[in-house]
């Protein structure tokens, strides 16, 4: 027998929506530059103003819609590289967004006299730190870590006028093996290859997109 329509059982709510814990490099945007731009003001250094990262975000943006990625993840891998634009890499002079060349090694030695062409001088402790410094977040920085990011996810063949440009750009700065061309089309294909041994590395920068939304 039917029951009545007040004894009838409440129907079972609908699950949350699981965030995915993979996301892909290419493709639209999956936040919003206020999103980015609230989240690092409220984290990032002394040296960097809330007017320093909104112009920051807004590269991003632009340069990302046009190369057809998905900028927002990549402001995330940024803020998970640096600290949140904290860390000494992400520092003017240096202003490297990614750990880009960053190997650990250090060598003592002259001011003066670096190593060889990617070191930079840490005046707190007197030696060279191997890594890349950029003139520019807006116009060496940021292209060079857009760039990477695709030549991760895409091959040559694969890639637009626009896309292959950032490639370019960021391979003459820092060679990638071509191994890893086109290996990794979303972000956890960087596991193991943008960090090592990097196990949940690119969950991590999905957990933090989803963070970054919500502020």
């Amino acid at each position: 027998m039917p029951l009545a329509q007040s004894d009838a059982a409440p129907p079972t709510p609908e699950p949350p929506p699981v965030e995915s814990s993979d996301a892909p490099i290419v493709g639209a945007a999956s936040g919003t530059a206020e999103q980015a731009s609230a989240w690092f003001s409220a984290r990032c250094s002394a040296g960097y103003t809330a007017y320093d990262v909104g112009t920051i975000v807004a590269r991003y943006r632009d340069l990302g819609d046009w190369a057809g990625m998905d900028w927002f993840l990549a402001l995330a891998q940024m803020g998970h590289e640096t600290g949140h634009m904290t860390s000494w890499w992400s520092q003017r002079p240096r202003r490297n967004p990614a750990g880009i060349g960053v190997t650990g090694r250090t060598e003592y030695g002259r001011s003066d006299s670096p190593p060889g062409a990617s070191w930079a001088w840490d005046e707190s402790v007197q030696l060279w730190r191997e890594g890349v410094s950029f003139p520019t977040w807006d116009d060496h920085g940021i292209p060079a870590h857009l760039g990477r990011l695709l030549a991760y996810a895409l091959t040559d063949d694969a890639a637009s006028d626009a896309q292959r440009q950032l490639i370019s750009y960021a391979l003459e700065i820092r060679p990638l093996p071509a191994s890893y061309r086109g290996a990794a089309p979303s972000i956890c294909g960087l596991n193991g290859r943008w960090a090592v041994p990097g196990t949940g590395y690119g969950e991590r920068i999905v957990d933090l997109t989803a963070r970054m939304r919500s502020g």
